[in-house]
């Protein structure tokens, strides 16, 4: 399989003014469960294995479908820059913007974007401050 992708971004201001977030369709929860829980109905858009169980990312509609606690309703931004694995400060640079204006953050790092997950009734400040950054770092160029 091959893919056709842009050269991963290291630099933080080259990141930070092409970072393009958009704001992702739909409603998300974060849930838990057991380990040995039966995952085939489920779409899972991430998950994460802990000690206490497994932590799943999904669309809300399927977590209240399989009657799986919610435990924080998001909504889901990614950023549309080929972020480098490796590159320091994006995270650190957008968690200071949003906490800034008093929004937490929950952040997946896929092999190519970022993805943040907010509170759902702060998606659209999020995107203003995420916006915001974006612009101040392209002034500075």
């Amino acid at each position: 399989m091959s893919f056709v992708t842009s050269p991963a971004v290291s630099d933080l201001r080259e990141l930070l003014r092409h970072m393009q977030p958009v704001l992702n369709r739909g409603v998300y929860a974060y849930t838990c469960v057991p380990f040995d829980h039966d995952l085939s109905r489920l779409q899972v858009l991430a998950s994460m294995r802990e000690q206490e169980g497994l932590t799943l990312v999904i669309e809300e509609q399927q977590a209240i479908m399989a009657h799986l606690p919610v435990l924080f309703r998001a909504a889901w931004i990614s950023l549309h820059v080929h972020s480098d694995l490796q590159a320091v400060g994006l995270t650190a640079a957008f968690a200071s913007a949003l906490g800034a204006v008093g929004i937490s953050c929950n952040v997946i790092a896929g092999a190519h974007h970022d993805h943040i997950f907010v509170p759902l009734e702060k998606a659209q400040a999020a995107m203003q401050a995420l916006q915001d950054l974006q612009m101040r770092a392209s002034e500075q160029a």
